[in-house]
């Protein structure tokens, strides 16, 4: 009964949201793709003619968008769950944490990339800590792994969840950037505790 309870909430919930009815209006996937919408009206990121990679990108809303505002770039799109086709971009179907994964990436792009983005999270158990760590542990791995293939200029945008490992996220950041930056779209549920980091200028 509790989970038909549970459920029946999170329907009424999605009716009532003005971002599913828009995505259905706009043809997007999922109504997170007005998260990554409102972080490019703010930081002004996307442009034609960019190289994007797309970490966690099933079912494909922020790639849908990126093809849309980066017209005549390149894109990767990278998830655990196969994706219907997206335009031209490239679909790699794999475990982003695995070796194997990660050089299927670098094996499709020539030269350096303009972004790298990731909305990777665990399935959330609801314990707060538990989740920001989780989540936390896969920020860090993508932003290890774009700082190596991003132009100087480049930005990289990856979901977080306040908790335990925020700090420590953003001065990994810091580390490896010039410009750190935290914003909470306001697409984002104000029940949910994540928030975006978006990094830009390679040290």
């Amino acid at each position: 009964m509790k989970k038909n309870k549970i459920s029946k909430n999170w329907v009424n919930k999605q009716r009532r949201d003005i971002y599913v009815r828009q995505s259905k209006v706009h043809g997007y996937r999922a109504r997170s793709a007005y998260k990554l919408i409102e972080i490019d009206e703010k930081f002004k990121i996307f442009k034609g003619g960019l190289s994007v990679i797309d970490i966690g990108a099933a079912p494909g809303s922020w790639s849908q968008y990126t093809l849309k505002a980066a017209k005549s770039g390149k894109l990767i799109s990278i998830d655990l769950k196969k994706m219907e086709p997206i335009g031209n971009s490239v679909q790699i179907q794999g475990d982003f944490t695995e070796e194997r994964t990660q050089e299927e990436i670098k094996k499709n792009i020539n030269g350096k990339v303009d972004v790298v983005m990731s909305d990777m999270a665990v399935d959330t158990t609801g314990i707060k800590d538990i989740d920001s760590i989780q989540t936390g542990e896969l920020c860090k791995e993508a932003m290890f792994f774009a700082k190596d293939l991003m132009k100087e200029n480049g930005y990289f945008i990856s979901k977080i969840f306040m908790g335990g490992t925020f700090n420590e996220i953003v001065a990994e950041g810091k580390k490896y950037f010039k410009e750190v930056k935290v914003f909470k779209p306001k697409s984002s549920r104000k029940d949910s505790k994540e928030s975006f980091i978006i990094c830009r200028k390679i040290r």
